[in-house]
């Protein structure tokens, strides 16, 4: 098989899809990794290291003609002619992001394997999960700059001063990214709570993240009496594959204090602030209603070194199966499949289909195969 490995050119987007380290169990693999020039060095990977591993260096045309492509973040307009009937394996994100990316895969027959809506044997999202802890873990602090007086934020900091707690954070669902969240708030020394639709869960919460959170359960009337008195709320909220829901409507964000931050994580799958919008690390905040809004789309790219070193250890099992096995491995690995999101010319995913009106378009992984 022959791997391409891409530079990734979304904005300030330093992560790279396999380390060195990868690249040489591939090459013993008896595969063929290429990777384009520059690849690794936003992580700190130098060319010269893919070259020791076995891998050839190439351009980015290159790359894109191998049988695999495997990356970080989906592919951006400028790159839609270089899909093919090759397969891609990357965060997607169908649902949350433009429409032309997936006629894009439609139209080139292109089979788009979206490292979010892998499962794994008890269907829990492992592909996913590393970078969600990553941006869970950067959100209270993120929020905290922010709501420095010199960003025009409240000026509130988000900790504990000679014993006495300051600052409120409300983290909006309680899965990876939520208790990642909680988990750093709570270290701060901050008041955190914790919406959550499961009180059941509450004894893990306790045991993940800590006893000392208060829980509400994700309701509406909840959510707005918990984001008024606020200074920083975290979306956390995540429907695999499809469009994320606003629980947090445009009026809860008007009747919060004004130079509050929103860090709304959720903003790859569309967010779950009705007034979000996606940003980038070049331009990360705007301000509506008041509140200050962080909505970049590739937050664990501000730590690319951590986040590739965690990504690749995730994804690295799977692309040596596609490797060895082509599209033969989805046969034997249901949790791989249910990663499948395009194929042939269909959407594989219903909830991607769903959530972008295009059920028309729609196939079973077996009636497309």
């Amino acid at each position: 098989m022959h791997i391409g490995v891409l530079k990734e050119i979304k904005d300030r987007e330093n992560r790279v899809a396999l380390t060195p380290t990868g690249a040489a169990q591939l090459v013993a693999a008896g595969h063929a990794v290429l990777v384009e020039r520059g690849a690794g060095l936003g992580s700190g990977f130098a060319d010269g290291e893919y070259a020791a591993a076995g891998a050839n260096l190439v351009d980015a045309a290159t790359a894109w003609g191998a049988n695999l492509v495997v990356k970080v973040k989906e592919p951006l307009e400028s790159e839609y002619r270089f899909l093919s009937g090759q397969i891609v394996f990357t965060y997607f994100h169908l649902a949350g992001v433009t429409p032309s990316l997936t006629q894009a895969l439609l139209d080139a027959k292109t089979t788009a394997i979206a490292y979010e809506t892998v499962e794994d044997g008890v269907g829990r999202l492992p592909l996913l999960a590393p970078m969600s802890g990553v941006a869970g873990s950067m959100a209270p602090t993120i929020g905290n700059y922010y709501l420095a007086g010199f960003n025009g934020g409240r000026g509130m900091l988000l900790g504990r001063v000679l014993g006495q707690t300051f600052g409120r954070v409300l983290v909006i669902g309680d899965g990876v990214v939520g208790r990642h969240a909680a988990r750093t708030a709570v270290a701060l020394g901050t008041h955190v709570t914790i919406a959550g639709r499961h009180r059941e869960r509450l004894p893990e919460l306790h045991r993940e993240v800590s006893g000392q959170f208060e829980f509400v359960v994700s309701e509406p009337e909840a959510i707005a009496a918990a984001a008024r008195s606020s200074d920083l709320v975290i979306g956390a909220v995540l429907v695999r594959g499809a469009r994320t829901p606003a629980v947090v409507t445009t009026p809860m964000v008007a009747a919060m204090q004004p130079g509050a931050v929103i860090v709304d994580v959720s903003i790859d799958q569309g967010g779950c602030v009705e007034t979000a919008r996606p940003t980038s690390h070049s331009n990360p905040v705007y301000v509506e209603q008041g509140v200050i809004h962080y909505c970049v789309t590739n937050m664990p790219g501000a730590y690319p070194r951590t986040s590739t070193v965690a990504l690749t250890t995730a994804t690295l099992p799977y692309v040596r199966r596609l490797a060895e096995r082509g599209l033969a491995a989805l046969h034997e690995d249901p949790g791989l499949a249910k990663g499948v999101n395009t194929h042939g010319g269909a959407i594989t995913c219903r909830a991607v289909a769903e959530g972008l009106g295009r059920t028309e378009v729609y196939r079973t992984l077996e009636e497309s195969l």
